[in-house]
């Protein structure tokens, strides 16, 4: 199990250079009663910024994206729909952009968002961001879950008439997500598994546009109207905001980053471009065809809406399935991180007898819990909506220009100063909207279907 810790003197020399200036504005005294050495289980300071970037790209491009004709564009409309894409997408890659770069203060390297947060604002942030990280990554690793279940259903209903219960692909969801976060423990250990996620991603995504520019130019009965009450609709809008939010970052930037040998901080901005450019284009470009093929009748989950053929539906659906087993790791890794650091024997291998036993049961428990409350509460759109506006608003936009005012606040000039200000404070309300817009959109799922719904 590799450890690399990096040298003092190279760190400060890389963040001088690369560090968007902060130490020329202060030296942050930290909270002391935090402890922040690079101290964990996995692997530090070790990928390339091509692996990370390949590794961003198709984790983003993974099963979620065929949620999002339905999620974004139907509340949104096109007009709204296309600058709400554009404004979000181009905001989040700036805030990870500026993230990125206190990943080093005051020659110190932060490996986690949490550590990263208490050092700056003391433990009060630590524990918030703690709470907001998990919370983000324990309803995507659901939502994943999920969607899993979803293509082995529409797969038995190619092939079988009727289908099984939607909990028993659930089920079989989370054990196969078990078995591989046993055997690829790490972020770094995802390396020879990214190729296969390229494959699969570009296999099923060129698929899915083959059959959805057959269907879209066969449709001559298309609807965009946005349909609801006014109330309805500026909810529903809200909602569609803090799902863009989700398939544009994670919340888990800093976790990433740890994994990118020195200079972390040029190297982690390197693999952003990727992400925002070819990554952004794929899952921006499927969720605008999937909504041009169908109009306001897309569904939540675009295989549902494929005319066929059967074959290219099973194939479809197994693609899918298959690449979100890699893809959905990266977003459950920095809980396997925290419960390995705390639990595993970090003096000896991490494939020691003693160790593998240790990461059975953690994995085997954690994955076990998200699939039973995922199978009890089998709602996709509210995962999304939830996660979106709860958490990753205030971690994606509000954190970061925080950071930035407590660090360059006494030098920064005018103008930067009164735009961080008023990120605080637009993406604090737009959380506290979104969320309420989510909360809503729950209680009347709530209403509609019932615990272990077949849905």
């Amino acid at each position: 199990m590799e450890r690399e810790e990096p040298n003092d003197q190279d760190v400060k020399k890389t963040s001088k250079i690369e560090l968007f200036n902060v130490e020329s504005a202060v030296q942050v005294k930290g909270d002391q009663n935090i402890e922040h050495a690079i101290i964990s289980a996995h692997t530090v300071d070790h990928d390339s910024w091509k692996q990370v970037g390949l590794l961003l790209v198709t984790s983003f491009n993974c099963g979620y994206i065929l949620t999002f004709s339905n999620l974004m564009l139907i509340p949104l409309g096109w007009s709204w729909g296309l600058i709400c894409l554009v404004v979000v997408g181009f905001i989040t890659a700036y805030a990870n952009w500026l993230l990125a770069g206190f990943h080093i203060i005051s020659g110190q390297r932060f490996i986690r968002y949490r550590d990263l947060m208490g050092f700056v604002f003391g433990k009060e942030m630590y524990y918030i961001t703690w709470v907001l990280q998990f919370l983000t990554l324990l309803l995507g690793n659901m939502g994943f879950i999920l969607l899993g279940g979803r293509a082995l259903k529409e797969i038995n209903s190619e092939i079988s008439d009727p289908t099984l219960r939607l909990q028993y692909f659930i089920i079989i969801t989370g054990v196969v997500f078990f078995i591989f976060a046993f055997m690829v423990p790490t972020i770094s250990a995802m390396k020879n598994w990214i190729g296969i996620s390229v494959v699969l991603t570009i296999a099923y995504i060129f698929l899915l546009l083959l059959i959805l520019v057959k269907d879209g130019k066969s449709n001559k009965n298309r609807d965009y109207t946005i349909k609801g009450s006014q109330t309805d609709k500026l909810f529903h809008g809200f909602g569609a905001i803090s799902v863009i939010v989700v398939c544009n970052t994670s919340g888990l930037l800093p976790e990433v980053q740890s994994t990118l040998r020195k200079p972390a901080i040029k190297n982690m901005r390197k693999a952003l471009y990727l992400q925002y450019t070819v990554g952004l284009g794929i899952y921006y470009g499927v969720s605008i065809v999937g909504y041009w093929a169908y109009g306001s009748s897309v569904s939540e989950y675009l295989p549902k809406e494929l005319s066929g053929p059967k074959w290219g539906k099973i194939l479809l659906n197994s693609l899918v399935f298959f690449q979100t087993i890699v893809s959905q790791h990266m977003f459950l890794a920095p809980i396997h991180e925290a419960l390995d650091t705390k639990f595993l024997k970090l003096d000896e291998n991490m494939n020691s007898m003693s160790n593998l036993k240790r990461l059975f049961v953690l994995r085997a428990l954690l994955l076990a819990t998200n699939t039973f409350i995922t199978a009890a509460f089998p709602f996709m759109g509210d995962f999304v909506n939830l996660l979106g506006s709860f958490t990753l608003f205030p971690l994606t936009f509000v954190f970061p220009s925080m950071i930035y005012i407590k660090i360059k606040g006494k030098t920064a000039r005018s103008e930067q100063k009164v735009w961080h200000w008023a990120n605080i404070v637009v993406f604090s309300l737009m959380a506290v909207i979104t969320t309420v817009s989510a909360v809503r959109l729950i209680v009347n799922n709530a209403q509609k279907y019932s615990l272990f719904a077949d849905t």
